[in-house]
């Protein structure tokens, strides 16, 4: 019940270079993160810009958002499981809610916080409502829709390892097929590979994206 470091260490590498059981999951964890990601980004930038440029669906649509973004991800779940009967579905609905809402909310402040002189100079040079949107809008909110892409992605990966737990393949099903089997080690070796991949994306991906992005927007000091 007590695993050693040594022996989760020892069930990483085994896992991994030998019997490939980790391996193959990991494999599959990330191909639906990946694809559950993107799908978030798109319908959660897409609502974001709908409810960050039109009044109506702001109070309506933007109200619903607010609401659902407080549910976890989780109760989604066994919602999901009738829907889709258990199936690769079910895992990707509950990954696509859990990084939907941090992206729409994130979206909708970034349009909403466009300084109005960028909005005013546009429209004297004879911008329409569409070239506001994609040539100053979107521009002008790339820091917040970062900030929503990292939230969407920390919220996703959570929720996908929840729904994988009583889902098929994946790290979250072979943490519970180890834990059914009583190997405390292995569960250790698997949390081990999933702190790990949340602190790669973090620090070699969204840490380097926001360094350039915070630069190009001149939002970080430079030396003298």
């Amino acid at each position: 019940m007590f695993p050693s470091p040594f022996g989760s260490v020892q069930q990483l590498y085994i896992g991994l270079f030998e019997t490939g059981i980790l391996a193959t999951a990991l494999g599959e964890s990330m191909q639906r993160i990946v694809i559950g990601f993107t799908l978030a980004l798109l319908i959660g930038g897409l609502l974001g810009i709908l409810i960050g440029v039109s009044k109506i669906a702001d109070e309506t649509v933007g109200s619903l958002v607010v609401a659902l973004q407080s549910v976890p991800s989780i109760v989604w779940l066994p919602l999901a499981l009738v829907m889709f009967q258990g199936g690769e579905a079910a895992i990707y609905f509950v990954v696509i809610l859990g990084g939907t809402w941090a992206m729409t909310m994130n979206m909708r402040m970034g349009i909403k916080n466009v300084q109005p002189v960028l909005l005013r100079a546009a429209r004297t040079m004879g911008y329409n409502q569409t070239e506001l949107i994609w040539k100053v809008m979107l521009p002008a909110s790339i820091p917040s829709v970062l900030t929503g892409a990292r939230l969407a992605w920390a919220f996703g990966w959570r929720a996908l390892m929840a729904a994988e737990l009583i889902g098929r393949g994946g790290l979250g099903r072979t943490l519970m097929d180890a834990r059914d089997f009583f190997n405390m080690e292995l569960v250790v070796a698997i949390m081990i590979i999933i702190s790990t991949i949340g602190l790669i994306v973090e620090y070699f991906i969204f840490s380097r994206i926001e360094r350039k992005v915070l630069s190009r927007w001149g939002l970080t000091p430079t030396a003298a």
